[in-house]
């Protein structure tokens, strides 16, 4: 500091130096010149002058070594604390499943007295019924592309010396028919006089009348076991044809 005074003393002489006639008189910028030098030269020296100023060196310090915001720890809801109940898998697809009755007959299921219906066997075709060159049927029906109609055969007997009326209609009678343990199908409503599931006729006594019930199957089906569904009763009935 006394090093700077003395040479700002030394400038100031100087100054006072140049009024005399000796030195040309200096302008005002030029005096104004010279006194910024001295006033820099003056800080340069001035170890205590860099204190006045802010130093913003502690703040960058700062900030190289904050220390981050210690994270909380998460408290785990009950949810996750908790370990996640598996559910057990039971299987109840047999007690779901409901077993139709296996009966005997078509007339012991709808409780047809008097009259005695069996099986007789089964054909494939494309249309049903058969056609004669020289005549025009009544109804006939054909089978779907890549389809076969599978043509169920029955025989209702009459067990008694009147005559019995069998009307299927009032017994509200509607078959499904499973062939190889396939998914059922209904039965065909058709407009045949002999279709068992609309049979309303009088069979003579001690005689008997042929009836039929139609299924599409796909085309080169060979029926192995058929099962013949019935309702119309409290319950469903299978009657295992063959």
């Amino acid at each position: 500091m006394k090093k700077a005074n003395v040479l700002l003393c030394s400038v100031a002489a100087a100054l006072l130096m140049t009024g005399c006639a000796t030195v040309p008189d200096l302008t005002q910028t030029e005096t104004e010149l010279i006194s910024e030098y001295a006033v820099g030269v003056l800080l340069k020296y001035d170890k205590g002058h860099g204190r006045k100023l802010v130093d913003t060196t502690a703040y960058d310090l700062a900030e190289e070594t904050e220390e981050p915001e210690e994270e909380q720890p998460v408290e785990e809801t009950q949810e996750e604390a908790e370990p996640e109940e598996t559910a057990e898998v039971v299987d109840v697809s047999q007690d779901e499943e409901e077993t139709k009755p296996m009966i005997s007959s078509v007339e012991e299921y709808y409780g047809i007295p008097n009259i005695a219906i069996s099986y007789t066997g089964w054909e494939m075709a494309d249309s049903y019924p058969p056609q004669a060159e020289d005549a025009t049927p009544f109804f006939s029906m054909d089978a779907s592309n890549g389809m076969q109609l599978l043509v169920l055969k029955f025989n209702a007997r009459n067990l008694t010396g009147e005559d019995q009326t069998l009307n299927m209609m009032g017994y509200r009678a509607t078959f499904r028919i499973s062939v190889n343990g396939e998914p059922s199908k209904g039965a065909l409503a058709t407009m045949l006089v002999n279709d068992m599931q609309t049979y309303d006729s009088v069979i003579p006594a001690d005689s008997s009348v042929d009836m039929v019930s139609i299924v599409e199957v796909p085309q080169g089906t060979n029926p192995n076991t058929i099962d013949f569904i019935l309702r119309g009763g409290e319950q469903d009935g299978t009657l295992h044809l063959q």
